[in-house]
């Protein structure tokens, strides 16, 4: 997105947060583009019979956006930043219904390690990854956030770098740690080189 664009995002973003009505439809029209993106890319690491598409999470997100009480967006980045982490709660909470519905939820699902390691992975373990990184966001916040934005973002190491402000290096420094704290977390050690320059 061209900075003229992601100005104009900004400004319609404010607008929203001081209770303009019309701005939410011109928000709308303006991010969904980028949005159905990211959904996008949270799917290339579900299933292929995944019942939740892209356009229903984007919908879904985006009124969990818009509906937010009290926040004030700081730019685009931010917003971007928080649609990850709504598109993360919003498939996870498919994914633990549709694990209720199901006889036998647990059967063929992917180890955790296989899913941090390949970026490729088709069957995703949605709620072994949230209980992770829950956990690991009480120990370390920024590491929790840089996992979801990576993750469930699907954003380079550069743009994360951006949204929370520090370097590229403290970034990948960071998604180095987390990686290794969630395989150990999970207690799989099946990881190998080659799935971990996958990532890289």
């Amino acid at each position: 997105m061209g900075e003229s664009s992601s100005c104009r995002v900004t400004a319609v973003l404010r607008r929203v947060a001081d209770g303009d009505g019309a701005a939410a439809q011109e928000l709308f029209e303006a991010v969904y583009e980028e949005l159905h993106v990211l959904a996008q890319r949270c799917f290339r690491r579900e299933r292929t019979d995944h019942t939740l598409q892209a356009t229903a999470l984007v919908h879904e997100a985006y009124l969990k956006l818009v509906n937010q009480q009290g926040v004030r967006w700081e730019d685009r980045a931010h917003f971007f930043a928080v649609a990850a982490r709504v598109m993360r709660h919003v498939l996870v909470n498919h994914a633990r219904a549709r694990k209720a519905a199901k006889r036998g939820g647990d059967r063929g699902r992917t180890p955790l390690s296989q899913v941090v390691i390949a970026a490729d992975t088709r069957s995703l373990d949605l709620i072994a990854l949230d209980e992770a990184l829950k956990k690991l966001a009480a120990l370390d916040e920024r590491q929790s956030r840089i996992v979801e934005l990576r993750f469930f973002g699907g954003l380079s190491s550069e743009e994360v770098a951006g949204t929370l402000g520090v370097s590229l290096r403290t970034v990948e420094g960071e998604w180095h740690l987390a990686k290794a704290w969630l395989l150990r977390e999970i207690g799989d050690k099946t990881a190998n080189d080659s799935g971990e320059r996958q990532l890289k």
